[in-house]
């Protein structure tokens, strides 16, 4: 059997979609569509806010302490906000449904992927054309 596509723990075959010990057959397969996530903005505010309160509050107090634990929260917070990867999912339509198949940080990855579904799609379909041979007859007006 010949595989189309084959890279990190992910198949494309000519009759199905390998991922994460799941099989998705691609005679079920509507559409595949990647969808990215946002990064988290809460946290990272969150933290950086407590940290500019505890080094106002030890600045006011004229505690070193508070002052510099308040400046590094500040620091973690936007260290937080810069290391967040977004994260990219790549999701199989099944009978109407959207399924998650792949979660990855690598977008071009799940490109490739869809890339690889969409053209077994299509030679599946050309298969299967080129062996109806026109055997079938238009419907009588």
């Amino acid at each position: 059997m010949e595989l189309p596509f084959n890279e990190a723990a992910v198949s494309v075959t000519r009759n199905a979609l390998s991922a994460a010990g799941q099989v998705y057959p691609l005679r079920d397969i509507d559409d595949v569509r990647i969808v990215t996530g946002r990064r988290s903005r809460a946290v990272p505010i969150t933290i950086s806010l407590a940290g500019v309160a505890i080094a106002a509050v030890g600045g006011a107090f004229g505690s070193a302490a508070g002052l510099v634990c308040g400046v590094m929260l500040v620091v973690v917070g936007w260290l937080a906000w810069i290391w967040q990867e977004a994260v990219h999912r790549l999701y199989v339509v099944t009978g109407g449904e959207p399924r998650e198949a792949i979660a990855s940080g690598d977008h071009a990855f799940l490109e490739r992927v869809e890339q690889a579904v969409r053209a077994a799609k299509a030679t599946q379909a050309a298969q299967a054309a080129q062996a109806d041979g026109g055997t079938t007859r238009p419907a009588a007006p």
